[in-house]
């Protein structure tokens, strides 16, 4: 196997993990990095031995550079993403892979015109516990799925969200479900599959910012199912985000990186060595880089087998019109039709 050579582009926090992520894969190294910043750029080239550059136009035209890692503030995804594919490069998007489901969908429509592929970071699916719920449900272990619940119950400071001009906007960054809770709703949709319905509510209750730090919603997945949202970045402390899957054979109930309650029947509760590894209750850089790194091991098979990688771009799309159907819902108070 040949080994892939990475840009990344975005020296920020986010970064980091991909870096370290990609410093433990033996077919994959790190070419180049850009950053807008020079002494980040340089910095992190100089740590790991590559090239640097504050243009991210010239990262593109390295032949160097196959696969690109974009990891820069979430409003900068969809024209930056559109340029990594326009150049002809695989690329990984951090979340939300846009602001808006119609910018979304460009991506997913260009990403197939170029042949190249394109995942949106969801790591959270490769996590032991994750891939175990998901085996169950495909199996029919659960029964029929009756009811899925999310809870994402965050602390975030008015220091975090001050922290850049355009931390906590609508078109930069989002609330507290297209920035936390998009992992949540990743997980809800993988695990219990299309929604029909949606009905939401939004509120900013203890932060001064444009987009909400409360958000609620009811959905009703095609399937028949209902599920219900709950997320907020005003609980204090901060408690692990969690999700119960209620079917009518059995129930799991998930808690951090934790299985709290395991009735399936017939099969037994999985149990792991390893200590479980959740953070970013209270700070968003304290969790490990373990599961970027799975997922970039995961893009990395997809191109050489010309498959699929677990996280597609549709995928990502997916996550983005859930949360613009709770926004477009509470500002109309009216339920919301997918399609």
């Amino acid at each position: 196997m040949t080994i892939k050579k990475f840009g990344i582009i975005g020296c920020g926090s986010v970064a980091d993990f991909h870096i370290a992520a990609l410093r433990g894969i033996e077919d994959a190294r790190l070419a180049y990095v850009s950053s807008r910043n020079e002494a980040k750029a340089k910095g992190v080239a100089e740590r790991e031995s590559c090239a640097w550059t504050t243009d991210y136009q010239t990262l593109l035209l390295s032949p160097e550079v196959e696969i690109v890692c974009v990891t820069t503030s979430s409003g900068s995804h969809f024209r930056i993403g559109m340029d990594v594919l326009e150049a002809g490069k695989h690329l990984l998007l951090e979340k939300p892979m846009a602001m808006n489901s119609r910018d979304a969908a460009t991506l997913v429509r260009t990403a197939r015109e170029r042949g190249v592929a394109l995942s949106v970071v969801s790591q959270r699916r490769f996590e032991a516990q994750h891939q175990a719920v998901k085996r169950v449900l495909e199996e029919g272990a659960l029964g029929k799925l009756l009811l899925a619940e999310v809870s994402l119950p965050f602390y975030r400071s008015q220091d975090y969200y001050d922290s850049a001009e355009w931390r906590g906007t609508l078109a930069e960054d989002g609330g507290v479900l297209m920035n936390q809770g998009i992992h949540s709703l990743d997980l809800l949709l993988w695990f219990a599959g299309e929604i029909d319905t949606v009905f939401g509510k939004t509120a900013t209750q203890t932060h001064r910012m444009e987009a909400e730090d409360l958000g609620l919603a009811i959905v009703r997945f095609k399937s028949g199912a209902f599920g219900t949202i709950t997320a907020s970045t005003s609980i204090r402390p901060g408690f692990p985000a969690s999700l119960y899957l209620y079917g009518d054979k059995g129930t799991i109930k998930l808690e951090g990186s934790s299985i709290v309650h395991w009735e399936v029947p017939g099969v037994q509760e999985p149990k792991w060595d390893q200590e479980p590894a959740y953070g970013g209750v209270s700070d968003p850089r304290s969790i490990v880089c373990d599961f970027h790194q799975s997922q970039i091991i995961d893009m990395i098979t997809a191109i050489d087998t010309g498959t699929e990688p677990l996280v597609t771009g549709e995928d990502g799309l997916k996550a983005v019109r859930l949360v613009e159907a709770i926004y477009e819902s509470s500002a109309g108070g009216t339920e919301v039709r997918l399609g």
